[in-house]
This record gives structure tokens, sequence and C-alpha cells, in this order.
């Protein structure tokens, strides 16, 4: 079981507002809409995406690392190297 399993529902909403979001920039471009009002959309979809991504962060670290530690040290410890470079990648994005 993943972690994310009891948001699941909630994350697949989440992502197909943002699959909404851009098929609607795409419609923006396609209809030759002003670019600051297409930037803005731009924006408010990466905020969305990033909020994806803490949730995810979230849960992960509350079961899958937590789960790892209590279980295995040497495992819960590649858990955690694991997901700072995952949140490494996340802020250099």
């Amino acid at each position: 079981m993943h972690g994310y399993q009891s948001d699941k529902e909630l994350l697949l909403k989440r992502l197909a507002r943002i699959e909404g979001q851009i098929r609607g920039i795409a419609n923006m471009v396609e209809n030759d809409r002003y670019c600051i009002d297409i930037l803005d959309q731009v924006a408010a979809s990466s905020k969305a995406l990033k909020a994806v991504a803490v949730l995810l962060t979230k849960d992960h670290l509350g079961h899958c690392v937590s789960e790892s530690i209590k279980n295995d040290k040497d495992h819960g410890e590649a858990k955690i190297n694991e997901a700072v470079a995952a949140i490494d990648r996340l802020v250099k994005s």
C-alpha cells in the first residue's frame, strides 16, 4: 500500500482539475489570448502541482519513510535519502 492511499481520491480530483487548467491554457494560446492572462494561468497550474507534490511528500514521509524506519534502520535511512533527493528535485524545479 502506498503512502498516498488515504489521499488518493483527493489527489485524483486535484490532478483532474490541473488537467483541466492545462487544457484551458492550451485553448487560451489557440485563441490568441493576452500573454499575461496565459502566464497567470500557468502560475496557478504550477502552484496547484506544487500543492500535489507537498501532499505526496507528506504522505510519503508519514507512511513509507516512517514504516521503513520502524522496520529496518538501514532501509529507513535509505528511504530518508530517497525522500531528500526527491525534495531536492522539487525545490530545483
